[in-house]
C-alpha cells in the first residue's frame, strides 16, 4: 500500500489562488526556525500559556487564506482555534516568517497584509542573510513596526556611528506575553563558533 503523503501536494491559498508551498528549507533557515521555536516553546511550556507550531501546520484564516507560516504561536486564551488532528482554524496570536528567495515577496506583501487584516497580533519577519528581525504589532487594526533588531558582525559594528550604536536593539519583547524577551543572539548564534 502506497503512502498517501506521496501524492499530497503542499500548497497555500492566497486570495482564492493556490500556490505551491516553497521547497524544503535550507539548513540555515531550518536552524534559525528551530532555535526561535525552542525559545518560544520552552517559555509557553514552562508557563502553560500557549502552543508553538512550526511550518508543517496549516493555518486557515477567516478570510479564506490558507498559510503554512514558518512559526505560529497560539496563546492559551485562543487555543480553541486548534483542531489537534487537522489544522488551526482561526487567527493565531503570533506568526513568524523566515525569508527565503522563493517566499520573500509574498512574506513581505500579501501574507503580511493578510495577517494584518485577519487580526494576527504580532508578526515577525526574520531575514537569515541580514541577521535581522522586524517585529510588527497590530494597533488599531494596522501593523506598526515595533522594532528592527540586527546581529551585527564585528566589522559592521565598528563602522556604525555612535548614534546608530545607541539605537541598536538586541532584545525583542514578545508583546503577546507579559514577560518574554528573546535575545537576538538566541536566534543568530551558531552554537559552537560564531
Amino acid at each position: 500500500m502506497l503512502n498517501d503523503a506521496i501524492y499530497y501536494k503542499s500548497y497555500e491559498t492566497i486570495g482564492g489562488e493556490k500556490f505551491m508551498a516553497a521547497a524544503a528549507a535550507n539548513p540555515l533557515h531550518g536552524r534559525l526556525l528551530f532555535k526561535l521555536a525552542r525559545v518560544l516553546d520552552d517559555y509557553t511550556f514552562d508557563h502553560k500559556n500557549g502552543y508553538v507550531f512550526t511550518d508543517n501546520v496549516d493555518v486557515y484564516l477567516p478570510d479564506g487564506n490558507l498559510f503554512r507560516p514558518d512559526l505560529t504561536v497560539v496563546t492559551k486564551e485562543t487555543a480553541g482555534i486548534i483542531n489537534w488532528k487537522k489544522a488551526i482554524f482561526g487567527v493565531p496570536d503570533m506568526v513568524v516568517e523566515v525569508l527565503s528567495p522563493s517566499t520573500r515577496v509574498r512574506d513581505l506583501t500579501v501574507k503580511k497584509d493578510a495577517y494584518e487584516s485577519n487580526g494576527v497580533k504580532e508578526y515577525w519577519i526574520v531575514d537569515p542573510y541580514m541577521k535581522s528581525v522586524d517585529v510588527y504589532i497590530l494597533q488599531d487594526g494596522k501593523y506598526k513596526l515595533d522594532g528592527s533588531y540586527t546581529k551585527f558582525s564585528d566589522y559592521d559594528w565598528k563602522n556604525l556611528s555612535d548614534e546608530e550604536k545607541a539605537a541598536a536593539k538586541f532584545e525583542i519583547k514578545v508583546s503577546i506575553f507579559d514577560d518574554l524577551v528573546v535575545k537576538i543572539d538566541d536566534i543568530f548564534s551558531w552554537d559552537y563558533d560564531d
